[in-house]
């Protein structure tokens, strides 16, 4: 039990993590190049990795690294940053919120896990609670930020389940390398057709931005995100994304020194609902209290007079 807490736990920083993307986005980054973004989180990452592990994917594990790099990384990422830049944070959380339940399905259909009413109630609590959380009543909906936010939420729910399905044969790192290279390669030639060749010039800001999003925000948050997939249930850890609209409201807030309104405390505690519900069965919770009623009744049986 211990062993699981502390395995969610660490699988939770990479959300967390993910969380600060949009103030790092709008704070330290240049404008209007969220492609070229994309690529600078994925790609060099992904090569350097490679150089340090040295070692490639062999056999259908071309492919399938493929296939995950561009799902987890490659199309999510360019719908990620077009979403950060066309609408506001709350609703690219709120739209975003959609993808525990997508896993949820996809899971209960290609994995085989449950798909029953506690999952299901977990993922709308955690869509109206996101909503409570972030959503201004002033938001703006722009149509190509909302469904570059549904693809990209689709995209990394395919990404899970798929993960999880095929299990990587090498470790966590090593997988995620092969697949920060896929991706980064599928977003090269996308970028440069709709944002062209031409670099803009770099800021310190941009350049810390950038390194941060690297090595914080992919290499150290996936290793620990594809660590937690590969030994807790697909569902459950999905659920974690949660997390990161919290921290993005944390963030937020900090920054502007604002203070939680009771709706927003209320959609926080919807959230930290859904989480521990979601989660429940993959700590064995359940199992749990069962095994202690079981030992109890045992108990009073050997102790009543016969």
């Amino acid at each position: 039990m211990l062993s699981k807490i502390n395995l969610l736990l660490l699988t939770a920083l990479a959300p967390a993590v993910w969380g600060t993307t949009y103030l790092v986005t709008t704070e330290l980054l240049p404008p209007d190049r969220p492609l070229l973004a994309a690529v600078l989180r994925s790609l060099p990452a992904g090569l350097v990795l490679l150089l340090l592990l040295r070692r490639l994917p062999a056999g259908s594990w071309w492919w399938k690294s493929a296939v995950l790099g561009l799902l987890n990384f490659g199309a999510f990422f360019a719908l990620l940053f077009i979403a950060a830049y066309r609408l506001p944070g709350g609703v690219a959380a709120m739209v975003g919120a959609v993808q525990p339940l997508l896993v949820a399905v996809l899971a209960a259909r290609v994995l085989g896990e449950r798909l029953g009413p506690v999952k299901l109630g977990a993922g709308m609590a955690g869509i109206a609670g996101v909503g409570l959380l972030v959503l201004s009543a002033d938001a703006r909906l722009d149509a190509a930020g909302v469904l570059a936010a549904l693809g990209g939420a689709a995209s990394m729910a395919a990404g899970i389940v798929l993960t999880k399905r095929w299990q990587p044969p090498a470790g966590p790192l090593t997988s995620t390398a092969w697949q920060l290279v896929a991706g980064g390669v599928f977003l090269v030639p996308v970028m440069l057709a709709v944002e062209g060749p031409a670099l803009p010039a770099f800021t310190g800001a941009n350049l810390a931005g950038y390194l941060y999003l690297a090595l914080v925000g992919t290499v150290l948050a996936y290793w620990l995100w594809f660590r937690g997939i590969g030994r807790l249930p697909a569902s459950g850890v999905s659920f974690l994304s949660l997390l990161s609209p919290v921290v993005a409201a944390v963030a937020g807030a900090a920054v502007l020194g604002e203070a939680f309104s009771p709706g927003q405390l209320a959609g926080l505690a919807l959230i930290l609902g859904a989480l521990a519900a979601s989660n429940a069965s993959a700590l064995d919770v359940g199992s749990r209290w069962a095994g202690r009623a079981r030992r109890r009744d045992v108990t009073r049986s050997a102790s009543s007079p016969r």
